[in-house]
């Protein structure tokens, strides 16, 4: 926690622990101002944690959130109110602290010369020129007066797929001039976390400093984006700053979007209620697996498009098999809850799933989706929309239950001109170009593209629009084609794996020969992929360029 003192009055820093709340209440602080929005990142307390944190160190809390970049004068007179009602001195935090801060100098541009707005914030480790322009021109950001930064390609995203295109750009043109935005600290391989649920991997060796994976030569830009103007070929940044490019490549993954299950993030993480869609809450799947020996233990699998449709039941499958090693299978109720139809969308694969199915006692539950969850009560309610009939609900009790939650591309890539009526990045999906904007491409989990939201497809994408982007750059029209290429290694016991690869339409895309492994089949050797080859490739080839066993197809007329 580094305090940064803006006046006597208010002090910010980025985020801080629901354990901190007696060190500022030591310190002299008498209320606290969260104005981050749950959910940015997956190791971030909710703001109710943080609220009954604060309470029990005697601390007021107001939780006022501030979705990054967009920071407005309502927001920022509500601040200025919350100054001059909460008892002070007052703290505040963000992931950063520039949102609180930013907050603080609209607030008082009515009562401060920019100058002393600029000093107070400048002293304190903030660059607030960019609110400082907005200010003097009326709250109105001058986005096309001022460029704050020029480069040959910008990057949104530093996960897998911006982290991977950097690089494979790097080896092909190395003098390009390359900037990574992402405002994180972490980078995640979350592909482990789903071993990291089922014991197999510790969670510590998923996630890695994001400065030591920025490719070197690339710049990083500690920053969110507010907002595109691809008309300016232009990028603006939570702050204000406008950063230029010749090419944009937007991958900033999607958005997991826990709110919408009334009650969920209540629960997370107590009372039975776990994911191993976050970080935080993988290993306290695999506590609750250990200590469960009897009850019901249902699985949830949200309506499509999610990251690796696998996961779901790849978390059911690992859990089952525990259980039935300790042998206590026969004492729990095992429910699969899918919002979909099917048990797989690729049914080449779904024969060898339905022998697990078969083999665990698990009962499978289509068309139902969840709707809420009461966590003390240990209740969770589903809508059933099945085909041709009304909608109905139906509650059932639960003693665990792995929570998939509903999932959407980032907010500021939905209002954007990028998206298309579902608010995905709309590309072609052979070359991943922008389907209006000839110098933006897009890849990963945002981009609209009918394939599987998985790691395996990102590595693909990667050398798809490295090499669509030089071709670009020489002059040349797209070759390098996407054949929709993913891969899903279903977990369905701990040792077997069946390794699902497959394209556009579900058209299987086998790496290896099948003599020398079946991916419709439970196999050995496809676990011992995910489990010892998977990772290293991850981190020493994928994010560095390396495109092993990559070999794009040639663009085909339409």
């Amino acid at each position: 926690m580094e305090i940064k003192k803006i006046t006597d009055g208010l002090s910010v820093s980025g985020q801080i622990q629901p354990e901190d709340m007696e060190k500022l209440k030591r310190r002299g602080f008498r209320a606290v101002v969260c104005n981050r929005p749950d959910g940015e990142a997956p190791d971030q307390p909710t703001h109710e944690e943080m609220a009954a944190a604060a309470a029990n160190a005697g601390l007021e809390f107001l939780y006022l959130p501030v979705t990054p970049g967009i920071v407005t004068e309502e927001t920022a007179q509500a601040f200025r109110q919350a100054l001059t009602e909460l008892p002070g001195p007052v703290f505040g935090y963000c992931r950063t602290g520039t949102r609180t801060t930013t907050l603080w100098s609209l607030a008082m541009a009515k009562e401060k010369s920019v100058v002393d707005i600029l000093a107070a914030t400048k002293a304190a480790g903030y660059d607030m020129s960019g609110v400082a322009r907005r200010i003097a021109n009326g709250g109105v950001t001058p986005t096309d007066s001022v460029e704050d930064a020029k480069f040959d390609v910008v990057i949104v995203g530093g996960g897998a797929a911006g982290i991977a295109v950097a690089s494979s750009l790097k080896q092909r043109k190395s003098d390009l001039e390359i900037a990574i935005i992402d405002p994180s600290d972490v980078h995640y391989y979350q592909p482990g976390w789903t071993m990291v649920g089922g014991g197999v991997f510790d969670a510590q060796t998923t996630a890695k400093t994001m400065g030591g994976l920025i490719p070197r030569g690339v710049h990083w830009l500690k920053s969110a984006v507010a907002a595109f103007e691809p008309k300016n070929n232009a990028v603006i940044l939570d702050g204000c700053r406008v950063v230029k490019y010749d090419r944009l490549v937007v991958c900033p993954g999607l958005k997991l979007d826990w709110d919408r299950i009334e009650g969920l993030t209540d629960t997370l993480g107590k009372n039975g209620v776990t994911s191993n869609y976050r970080y935080d809450l993988a290993p306290y799947t695999w506590k609750l697996v250990q200590e469960t020996k009897g009850g019901k233990a249902i699985f949830t699998q949200p309506p499509m498009p999610i990251k690796c449709a696998g996961a779901p039941q790849k978390a059911m499958y690992l859990s089952a098999y525990e259980w039935e090693q300790r042998g206590v299978l026969k004492n729990i109720d095992i429910q699969f809850m899918n919002a979909g139809g099917v048990l797989f969308g690729v049914k080449d694969y779904v024969p060898a799933l339905e022998k697990y199915v078969d083999r665990y006692g698990i009962d499978l539950n289509f068309f139902h989706n969840l709707k809420s969850i009461d966590g003390p009560a240990k209740k969770a309610t589903f809508t059933v929309s099945k085909p041709d009939t009304e909608p109905t609900e139906v509650t059932v009790d639960f003693d665990m239950i792995h929570v998939v939650p509903p999932q959407v591309a980032p907010d500021f890539i939905r209002v954007s001109p990028l998206a298309d009526a579902a608010g995905w990045v709309d590309v072609d999906q052979q070359t991943l170009r922008h389907a209006s904007f000839d110098n933006i491409w897009s890849l990963g989990d945002v981009m609209n593209a009918p394939n599987a939201k998985t790691a395996a497809a990102a590595r693909f994408q990667a050398a798809v629009v490295a090499e669509n982007m030089v071709s670009d750059i020489n002059g040349k029209s797209p070759e390098a084609a996407y054949n929709g290429y993913g891969s899903c290694p279903l977990t369905v016991e701990k040792g077997k794996i069946v390794l699902a690869e497959f394209g556009y339409g579900g058209a299987l895309l086998p790496s290896f020969p099948k003599w020398a492994l079946d991916g419709t089949k439970p196999t050995r050797r496809a676990w011992w992929l995910k489990e010892q080859i998977l990772p290293p490739i991850y981190w020493k080839a994928m994010l560095r360029g390396k495109e092993w066993m990559i070999k794009p197809e040639k663009v085909s007329a339409k």
